[in-house]
């Protein structure tokens, strides 16, 4: 068969194939047209589910009449004139294809007024011909109409879902661009029925009122906000709580430069800056927002523009883990949500470090302890330890805590509020597994070896981060097999692996030389500790494997070194527990991502027992 070349209105439908996928795709260019050209206010309305209209109508800057015919030809665009722009690009749209490709496959429409101008002018395309502009009425902006969606090309029309299912695509894509646009004004309407109103939101509790109509008041309620910046990187936005965490990925929502992308370096880095605190299984949920320099991330490299490619991957990668990690650790237990702490106080330096190796002291004496107040006494409610009830437990690892500090007594009803500490004061013990006490909200429940793990956990790395790491030297090397790319980051990387305590080196084009390996982990598998810790550096350019393996050692010597339930303790014990958890890393989980304690406030209470009703 000859050569021969592709007529512009196959070429259109060549390139719609690519670009416009469904319903959802025509949204997602055309309002993303109209937040480049500085709407203020958009409509988007439909007939079922998209694939009968989209009609988008916006307030921005508008097209100009001569402009008008080059909107609707392919690859015509106002946002990039050279290579240089390219390389440079501020805007969401910038390939001038999406609107050639989308009256392709359509009855097609576009109706704009430039601001300033007296008139407006509407020019058509009905089967790749486009008829001459017309003056219409329109104010200032433009209006897009985009009738019987691939009409012309059946075959990709019956890929099409039921309109519902299209229409929650739809539905996906406006919560998606009206949380990165929250200064923009969004209506959406199906069929006739107002689906989403949504004001534009000018300061920062009106952002996050938008957020809670998006994603829930349950998200809004559960979230920290993060701002952080460095190396000419810019974060902000908001992460939900451990405790938050979703079975599902479906509210992750992460931009760059205002565009919102999938990405596996970011979605890595924000994996394990939760590794610590979530629940197996369990999926955060974010909405974060990173800003860099436009030439240092490319967005041509996927034809919807979902993907993205950062020029420095590696610091990318170590920014967005140490900035949502700082803000989790800065999580405590009795902390409320909506703000990053940035004031975090360290561990209690009273308190001495923990050794992995050594063994806890002896249980002190308790022969003064409290006495129940009147009122928990005449309910029969018992503190004490009782000698028949207390667990062989070997060992008392709340003597640490206690420190010799008498137990806080309990504070009187009318006492200021604000002299409470976050997890209230100690009233009793259930089960021996579970603390009770009384904050200023209501009740708190804790489970006391949850929390103690995550406290001994903590005290636990922090010890190991305070003394130097020892290598342990391999009687015989081990000459391992990888990939090109393994070995090359293995030499590349020698250095920082080797302060870890991980020596490795280039054997040959495609083996390694493994001499020593950290101290704390010389009874793993050598050889396969390497290869993970190979296989992460070559795909994200940094690697926490060795960090996370020693963390689940200590973290399984933080179980097994902790108060058992069935413990018995008495109302200094349990404060003393308390006031760790309120200063400890974390506490808000334990080191399973389980939580350590919940909050029952009065109004739960009341409504349990229908009081005021």
């Amino acid at each position: 068969m000859p050569i021969r070349q592709l007529s512009s209105s196959l070429i259109n439908q060549i390139a719609a194939g690519e670009v416009i996928e469904r319903p959802a795709s025509v949204v997602k260019e055309l309002v993303e047209n109209s937040l480049d050209a500085g709407a203020r206010r958009i409509e988007i309305e439909l007939e079922a589910g998209g694939m009968r209209l989209i009609r988008v109508r916006d307030d921005g800057a508008g097209i100009a009449a001569d402009e008008l015919p080059l909107a609707v030809a392919a690859h015509a665009t106002s946002k990039i004139t050279s290579f240089d722009d390219l390389l440079h690009v501020d805007t969401l749209g910038f390939r001038g294809e999406a609107l050639a490709s989308i009256a392709s496959v359509s009855r097609f429409a576009l109706t704009s007024r430039q601001r300033g101008s007296a008139h407006a002018l509407c020019i058509e395309v009905a089967d790749g011909r486009i008829a001459e502009p017309r003056p219409a009425q329109h104010p200032e902006g433009s209006s897009v109409e985009v009738r019987e969606l691939f009409c012309n090309v059946p075959a990709r029309r019956k890929f099409l879902r039921a309109e519902r299912t299209e229409f929650a695509h739809i539905d996906e894509l406006i919560k998606a661009l009206a949380l990165a646009h929250p200064e923009v004004a969004f209506t959406l309407t199906h069929d006739a029925r107002s689906q989403r109103v949504l004001r534009a939101a000018s300061d920062e509790t009106a952002r996050l009122a938008r957020v809670a109509a998006l994603l829930g008041d349950e998200f809004a309620a559960q979230c920290l906000a993060v701002q952080h910046a460095a190396a000419g990187l810019s974060l902000h936005g908001w992460v939900g709580l451990p405790a938050a965490a979703r079975a599902q990925a479906d509210r992750q929502y992460f931009y760059v430069n205002g565009r919102l992308v999938r990405d596996r370096v970011v979605t890595h880095a924000l994996r394990q800056a939760y590794s610590d605190v979530l629940f197996h299984g369990r999926h955060p949920a974010y909405v974060l927002f990173l800003q860099l320099d436009p030439a240092s991330v490319d967005v041509n490299v996927h034809p919807a523009k979902s993907e993205v490619r950062f020029r420095e991957q590696r610091l990318v990668h170590d920014f967005l883990f140490r900035a949502l990690h700082e803000a989790l650790a800065d999580t405590r237990a009795g902390q409320g949500a909506g703000h990053a702490r940035v004031d975090a106080q360290p561990l209690r330096a009273d308190l001495p470090a923990l050794d992995s190796s050594a063994t806890w002291p002896g249980a002190a004496a308790s022969s003064a302890r409290p006495a129940p107040p009147a009122h928990q006494a005449a309910l029969g409610l018992r503190h004490g330890v009782r000698d028949d009830a207390r667990v062989a437990f070997g060992a008392d690892p709340y003597a640490q805590l206690l420190a010799g500090a008498p137990a806080a007594p309990l504070p009187a009803a009318s006492a200021d509020a604000a002299a409470i500490p976050p997890l209230g004061h100690a009233l009793a013990q259930l089960k021996g597994v579970y603390v009770l006490a009384e904050n200023a909200h209501g009740l708190v429940l804790v489970d006391m070896h949850a929390a103690h793990e995550r406290i001994t956990y903590e005290h636990l790395k922090a010890g190991r981060a305070a003394s130097s790491l020892r290598a342990q030297r391999l009687l015989v090397p081990l000459t391992l097999p990888v990939s090109a790319r393994e070995a090359a980051a293995a030499e590349e990387h020698g250095a920082a692996l080797a302060g870890f305590g991980l020596e490795l080196l280039r054997a040959g084009p495609d083996s390694v030389r493994l001499t020593s390996v950290p101290a704390l982990l010389a009874d793993a598998d050598a050889a396969q500790l390497a290869r993970d810790v190979l296989a992460e550096l070559a795909e994200h350019g940094s690697s926490r494997r060795l960090e996370e393996i020693e963390n689940e050692l200590l973290s399984t010597l933080a179980c097994h070194g902790s108060v058992r339930a069935g413990r018995r303790l008495n109302l200094a014990e349990m404060d003393a527990l308390l006031r760790e958890m309120e200063a400890t890393e974390r506490s808000g989980q334990c080191n399973h991502g389980r939580p350590t304690w919940v909050q029952v406030s009065l109004a739960e209470l009341d409504r349990l027992f229908l009081r005021g009703r």
